[in-house]
């Protein structure tokens, strides 16, 4: 009989079974009889039996008194195993002398000697029971179910501290089901994430120095972070500054568009567009609120476009430097004069 089991990597299982070649010859009825009925004669058959329970009887106390003698002078193995094959021979060359056939159903594989009565079927071969045992640790399968490798029997727990794979994180023998990743073999609850020890789902896995990681503390740990958001980078990103950036993080840091024209202006490792860029740097024209690319004019705290310095009057460009302040306001001299004189 044998057993198999799903997603196993081991070998079938055997089931043994116990099967006897002769039957017992002391288990027999008795008929109670009537008082009153007088005996009947017996015949021929009951005469045989009669006198086969009788040599029994005497084979039985020979046995015994040769045991006691065997426990006073204790032979050797040899002589004690040439005694019973003696008795077991004379055994049966009476029950032959009665007509009774005693044709052994087999040889047993280990020791080679007739089966007379439980006998074990296993491996393509018989066994005494008590012969058929484990080839490591020696002992007696019975019944019980085995692995068989390169033609030898073994007990399930011999067969998978020697054969069966090993989990990579305990070191223990794997009984049923099996995975394997990176190269070696796993109990399926023991791969897990090395950072958070959840299990692996239909995500799979991710490797990083021979450890496995799953998906999200693998990007949060070694996938490289946008320099706007600081978030991982998974598919499209822009290099710039010596960082990466998702495209839409790859803005202006004071009015957040984005960089239409692929320029930017950098400010402290930040990008910027132009007018925010000259904005902080304090080069904006206090006339027209416009970046100053060149030349220009430093007054009251503030710079102007040269065209930009002019009367707030008269709107005449003071090109000579020379101007009259109040209220926060430039004037040429002669506006001031005019509009300010006592």
């Amino acid at each position: 009989m044998m057993e198999t089991s799903k997603g196993n990597t081991s070998p079938l299982k055997v089931q043994l079974v116990y099967t006897t070649n002769i039957q017992d010859p002391n288990v027999y009825s008795e008929v109670q009889e009537q008082r009153e009925s007088p005996a009947p004669p017996k015949t021929s058959a009951a005469a045989q039996l009669d006198e086969l329970m009788a040599h029994l009887s005497e084979m039985q106390a020979t046995v015994a008194v040769k045991a006691d003698i065997s426990k006073r002078h204790l032979p050797d193995k040899q002589d004690h195993e040439a005694s019973l094959d003696s008795m077991l021979g004379g055994l049966e060359q009476e029950l032959q002398d009665l007509g009774i056939a005693t044709v052994p159903k087999g040889h047993c594989a280990s020791c080679r000697k007739p089966i007379a009565g439980k006998m074990i079927h296993a491996l393509g071969q018989s066994w005494h029971p008590e012969h058929f045992v484990c080839t490591h640790c020696k002992e007696e399968i019975g019944s019980s179910p085995f692995f068989e490798r390169n033609g030898l029997a073994y007990c399930p727990k011999d067969y998978h501290q020697l054969f069966s794979p090993r989990c990579a994180y305990c070191a223990a023998p794997i009984l049923d089901k099996v995975l394997t990743a990176m190269n070696q073999t796993w109990h399926p609850e023991h791969f897990f994430c090395s950072h958070c020890g959840e299990v692996f789902g239909e995500e799979g896995f991710h490797e990083k120095d021979k450890k496995p990681y799953c998906r999200k503390d693998f990007l949060a740990m070694f996938s490289p972070k946008c320099g706007g958001c600081n978030r991982p980078v998974l598919e499209n990103y822009l290099s710039a500054m010596d960082n990466v950036w998702h495209p839409e993080c790859f803005v202006c840091r004071d009015c957040f568009s984005s960089f239409s024209t692929g320029s930017f202006f950098e400010l402290d490792g930040r990008p910027f567009c132009e007018l925010h860029y000259h904005h902080r740097r304090g080069t904006l024209c206090y006339g027209c609120g416009q970046p100053i690319t060149g030349r220009c004019i430093s007054a009251m705290g503030h710079r102007f476009h040269p065209e930009h310095f002019v009367c707030a009057f008269c709107l005449t460009q003071l090109s000579k430097g020379i101007f009259r302040e109040q209220n926060d306001k430039t004037y040429c001299q002669s506006c001031f004069n005019k509009l300010f004189s006592l």
